[in-house]
């Protein structure tokens, strides 16, 4: 694609573009909560603003390069030798497919190339729906896609590998190209991404001795080496110069601002290189500032430099720091991670960005003549329990995201592009491109399904035989990670009896959970027509808060069963505390004395079969119904975390959105499908967008297992629109 002539220079007076918004982003800056991530990946990033860079890009520039004709892995290709002197009148068109970079330009075939990119993940869309919102974003003007590839997606456990349904890589890469649209391909190990663990696999957390996960630690390399061992080779058909779309292969992400070990990252180099070859540019991605840059770049050994930073930066002074970390000839100006919009933990307000100020901090990118990747193009849902968290200050300051990943960006999370933001960036870069964009599909049928009432199921408590992994527990000492057992997700729920020198009053405290503890101690309560195991809601235990309960009076009885219930609400994906497992991580103290021989349970409830469904509705559940409304001595006596089930009628699949407005906390389950997570009483989000093809044409079977409180009439309602007005709102950044 040919670029238009333009200034050498940025004029802030041209129509289109405003002056710079300035912002401190010093270390250890009091923040608030809404933009505590991104003063982490901001760390060492100094404010003000440089003069534009003179002598922009010119696409009829003689090259400073020699480009050596190469062949290797059957692919020709050119080989940048920037330290030789520049040659004139070369024809970089010999017929072969090749992506390469010369006198600080990218080019394609033989001809001056500007990225017009966006991320768009495969793994937080409905795969019935890439090809939908990849036509968005050729509607909007792109050329190529940049995705991360989460090794945990597609290697949940050692001896399982995922390359199915949602996970398949091959299957998004094929229908990319079929699209015309190229490939910025970010394949990790660590990946952020705001997913779970930052796209490392949690049984890492399990290897003993444990891993120096991000460093050059032999058993940590053995592990990455193995892994992609299965990823590179599938990679290869899809390279540009085999005729494939993949023309970047990045490694890392945003090392420079966790780790300084450049023997790692030499050797992740060193591996891709080994099986992908010469020709693919390998490229990192790293704030822009010195110290970042410094840490996580790999200059002098040829793996191309590229950065990221906040719309409120002079993109020129960026991108003349990045050409210090680039070999001469090596550094078209590129902004791998234009922020569109940003995330949203649980209990902020909703995140969003002004579009008209986005849009102008893009003109004045491409400006410059610079390539760009849109992050995020379009965000897309964290489904399941694929959510990451990040923290503050200290392991306990802990921010999980929410279920939802629509970014504010200009494709929404359920693909509207009738919105400001998406007009505004079209806008802008419909100046920069030659040919006008396709139309863009239709937006897939949605539907307001309207309400549902759910009826009760059954305690988790009474059925665990059905959902726990073992049914029978596995014994232990103390108790110990969910990653010692081998649990990903979801889930634990640890059991003892209460220890002889209980008493009233006595002090339950756990020093480490993670992430949120529900403690039960449960006896038999006296209904109208029935006794029944009922449970008392001691209190819970939260990462982030309290680690201290008090034993009420009425259940002080040395014997009784106590239990605890332990949810991962996403392990940490970004800065120094990563290392995050999950569960009981230190003793459980009665008095200051450890409580001895307990019994586990793992409920990782990725899915609910609908076997599991049929028979959760047994007798049992039915006794204890009947007594839920009696009462015994202080505390609250209940069924505790408890099934509810509805079934929804459907003539035509539609999109549609799940308001759980009214219910406390938990996680949505349609046709088995896990959701995610909810949690209304915390908000922002209140309702949970659900793709047509997750329905099918008739009965299907909605599900919640609520932790807390349930609604009082059991509703629920299927809406048009999002709903982020749970506790908060809104908020701009």
């Amino acid at each position: 694609m040919l670029l238009p002539s333009l200034p050498s220079q940025l004029d802030l007076s041209r129509p289109g573009t405003v002056p710079v918004r300035r912002k401190e982003w010093q270390l250890g800056e009091s923040r608030s909560r809404s933009s505590s991530m991104m003063r982490q990946k901001l760390q060492g990033w100094g404010s003000g603003r440089g003069q534009a860079l003179s002598g922009s890009v010119a696409l009829t520039m003689s090259p400073i390069a020699i480009l050596v004709l190469v062949f290797s892995s059957g692919c020709l290709f050119y080989s940048v030798k920037s330290h030789l002197l520049p040659t004139d009148n070369i024809d970089y068109d010999t017929g072969a497919k090749s992506f390469y970079i010369a006198n600080d330009t990218f080019y394609k075939d033989g001809s001056p190339f500007r990225i017009l990119g966006g991320d768009l993940h495969y793994f937080r869309v409905h795969p019935q729906y890439w090809e939908d919102r990849l036509q968005r974003a050729k509607a909007l003007g792109l050329n190529a896609i940049q995705t991360y590839v989460p090794w945990n997606l597609h290697q949940p456990q050692p001896e399982k590998l995922n390359f199915e349904d949602g996970a398949n890589l091959e299957g998004y890469l094929k229908l990319v190209q079929k699209l015309g649209m190229l490939v910025m391909l970010r394949i990790g190990p660590y990946i952020c991404a705001e997913w779970d663990f930052g796209g490392f696999p949690a049984w890492l957390l399990s290897v003993r001795p444990e891993l120096s996960l991000r460093t050059s630690d032999p058993q940590y390399l053995k592990l990455v080496d193995a892994w992609w061992d299965v990823l590179l080779p599938k990679i290869v058909p899809y390279l540009y110069c085999h005729q494939g779309p993949v023309i970047m292969v990045q490694i890392e992400n945003e090392y420079g601002s966790f780790g300084a070990d450049r023997s790692y990252m030499e050797h992740l180099a060193a591996k891709v290189r080994a099986v992908l070859g010469e020709e693919i540019i390998l490229y990192t991605t790293d704030g822009a500032v010195s110290k970042n840059l410094e840490h996580g770049s790999l200059e002098g050994s040829g793996v191309y430099t590229a950065v990221d930073f906040p719309t409120e930066w002079d993109p020129a002074t960026a991108f003349a720091l990045q050409k210090q970390y680039n070999a001469q000839g090596n550094s078209p100006s590129l902004s791998s991670e234009f922020y569109t919009g940003w995330l949203t933990h649980w209990g902020e307000q909703l995140a969003q960005t002004d579009p008209e100020y986005t849009a102008a901090a893009l003109d004045r990118i491409l400006y410059l003549n610079a390539s760009v990747v849109l992050y995020m193009l379009h965000g897309g849902t964290n489904f399941g329990f694929t959510s990451g968290s990040n923290t503050g200050s200290s392991v306990r300051d802990f921010l999980p995201d929410i279920t939802s990943y629509d970014y504010d960006a200009p494709i929404g999370e359920a693909g509207d592009i009738d919105n400001p933001k998406f007009q505004a960036l079209k806008a802008v870069l419909g100046r920069y491109i030659l040919e006008s964009p396709p139309s863009p599909p239709p937006l897939p049928m949605r539907k307001a399904f309207g309400p549902l009432q759910l009826h009760k199921l059954s305690s988790l408590f009474h059925i665990l035989e059905y959902i726990s992994t073992d049914p029978s527990g596995l014994h232990m000492d103390q108790p110990s990670s969910m990653e010692s057992v081998h649990q990903i997700s979801g889930f634990i729920l640890y059991r003892t009896n209460l220890p002889s020198h209980a008493k009233a009053g006595s002090k339950i405290s756990i020093s480490k959970v993670h992430d949120r503890a529900q403690v039960f101690i449960s006896g038999l309560v006296e209904g109208d027509e029935t006794t029944s195991t009922r449970y008392l809601h001691v209190g819970t235990l939260e990462r982030w808060s309290s680690d201290t309960l008090w034993l009420p009076s009425n259940v002080a009885v040395p014997g009784l069963q106590l239990d605890i219930l332990v949810e991962n609400m996403g392990r940490v994906n970004y800065g120094p505390f990563v290392y995050d497992p999950k569960g009981i991580l230190s003793a459980v103290l009665l008095d200051g004395t450890p409580i001895l021989d307990w019994i586990s349970f793992s409920i990782p409830l990725d899915s609910i079969p609908p076997s599991v469904a049929e028979r959760v509705s047994d007798r049992k559940t039915e006794r204890t119904s009947r007594a839920l409304t009696e009462n015994s001595g202080e505390g609250k006596w209940t069924d505790g975390p408890t099934f509810y089930r509805g079934q929804l009628s459907v003539e035509k699949p539609a999109d549609t959105f799940l308001s759980v407005v009214g219910w406390s906390k938990g996680v949505a389950f349609l046709n088995g499908f896990n959701l995610g997570r909810y949690w209304p009483v915390k908000g922002p989000q209140c309702s949970y967008y659900i793709p047509a093809p997750l329905f099918y044409a008739g009965d299907n079977d909605l599900i919640l297992l609520e932790l807390d409180d349930p609604s009082t009439d059991l509703w629920v309602n299927f809406t048009e629109a999002p709903d982020y007005s749970c506790h908060g709102g809104v908020r701009s950044v």
